[in-house]
């Protein structure tokens, strides 16, 4: 392929081997001390005395910028406040926020947008300290990209490669919700029920069960598929997926089963994966249900040692490999 297809931006094999041939290729060559970009993780870490220094980065070209639970700001602050999270860094330091706009945006829409962002900032606990604006002009760009950096302290490092066999999978909610959300929304397309994206920055619930935690990862772009096989593959385990545990509000079944899309391979912005010691499972998921954000947190899955890498999806009336997505079934989602 000798030039960039949509699919290399939507969190598959796809876009994993993008990176890995154009970026991680020349740049993990670097000399840097700590957990860097050769890792793929959900961002970087340096140790600084007895604490981790957290930084990821994340930008943002959702179409529609508003949508049924959220808009690009609220997105681009949870988004990154997220990855932080994922990492172990609850507390945020600081975030940047670049904005590059298309000549003649309209000024009420970029206020309504920084109103959400603001709200969302203090909602995580999490200040913009810096940022940049770009204009381009007309028709050079779709409305608005948003790029979000974040800095976090930890002194629970949290990797996405850390499962071990017996390890019990968590996810911290119901899935598929933002990614059909928006593409409902982008289509006018009417479902019975509510189909509400789930956009929100997970780190005060996440605090409360990180020294717990063995893996974990937000299942964004690839959704729960994609994570769960970029976990296993890099943790040298299999996992089993009980599928009738994973929770599926009626609304995001009924509307992958009128697009035709699993929702285990849909776009997740407020939910995480997370793996535990199976003695903890129960402990770590009464702890998320106690939380706003993690009512309908489930165990769903189980670390084994069998077909290291692969996910086996445990039907209930048979099993079969659950296949990892080449990239986003649904385009510009985040």
């Amino acid at each position: 392929m000798s030039r960039v297809a949509l699919k290399q931006g939507g969190g598959g094999r796809a876009m994993r081997a993008l990176i890995e041939n154009v970026f991680v290729r020349d740049f993990a060559g670097l000399p840097f001390d700590g957990v860097g970009i050769a890792a793929m993780d959900d961002g970087a870490a340096v140790k600084i005395g007895d604490e981790w220094l957290v930084i990821t980065t994340d930008s943002h070209v959702i179409h529609p910028i508003v949508f049924p639970g959220g808009d690009i700001g609220r997105l681009s602050i949870s988004g990154t406040v997220n990855d932080l999270a994922m990492m172990g860094a609850t507390r945020v330091l600081a975030l940047t926020c670049g904005v590059i706009l298309e000549e003649g945006f309209p000024i009420d829409s970029l206020e309504a947008i920084q109103r959400s962002m603001l709200a969302t900032c203090i909602e995580a606990d999490a200040p913009v300290v810096t940022g940049d604006t770009k204009v381009m002009g007309r028709g050079e760009l779709d409305g608005i990209v948003i790029n979000t950096t974040g800095i976090g302290l930890t002194r629970t490092l949290v990797r996405d490669n850390g499962l071990s066999v017996g390890d019990r999978i968590i996810v911290t909610g119901s899935i598929g919700e933002h990614g059909l959300a928006v593409m409902a929304a982008r289509h006018g397309i009417e479902i019975d029920g509510e189909l509400v994206s789930d956009v929100a920055p997970m780190n005060a619930m996440i605090a409360t069960i990180v020294a717990d935690v063995t893996a974990m990862k937000d299942p964004t772009r690839g959704g729960v598929s994609s994570a769960l096989h970029e976990m296993a593959s890099k943790s040298g385990v299999g996992i089993v997926l009980d599928e009738r545990a994973v929770p599926v509000l009626p609304a995001v079944r009924a509307a992958g089963e009128l697009l035709g899309i699993d929702p285990l391979h849909v776009a997740n912005e407020g939910k995480a994966l997370i793996g535990v010691r199976a003695e903890l499972a129960q402990s770590v998921l009464a702890r998320l249900r106690a939380h706003p954000l993690g009512r309908r947190a489930a165990i769903i899955g189980t670390c084994v040692a069998e077909r290291p890498g692969a996910i086996v999806l445990d039907t209930g009336f048979g099993k079969r490999l659950l296949a990892e997505p080449e990239g986003e079934p649904l385009p510009r989602i985040c």
